[in-house]
């Protein structure tokens, strides 16, 4: 019997055996094509969206054991550094982060 859980976005049941890698969440999407036509900047808008989610489906799957789910807790905060020191450096250099 496939393992479900709920998406927290859409509120859909989904099958958590096909939980994508730890290392596919490493890198964050363009987070400025994610803004790009937006008017208002938004805090739910996040380039490293699926390694969150692949962290939380781990969690999921495994009844909330965090020693099971470390390389995905690793690949978000990976995922979250690059998109922030990204920014950081787009703000230096001048360009827009929105």
């Amino acid at each position: 019997m496939p393992l479900e859980s709920k998406d927290t976005v859409s509120g859909n049941k989904i099958n958590t055996d096909d939980l994508p890698p730890p290392e596919a969440g490493l890198k964050p999407h363009n987070y400025r094509e994610q803004f790009s036509g937006r008017q208002v900047t938004s805090q739910f808008i996040d380039p490293c969206y699926e390694a969150s989610k692949a962290s939380m489906d781990c969690l999921n799957r495994h009844n909330y054991d965090r020693d099971a789910c470390l390389d995905y807790f690793q690949a978000y905060r990976d995922c979250k550094k690059t998109w922030i020191q990204q920014r950081k450096e787009d703000r230096k250099a001048g360009r827009p982060t929105q």
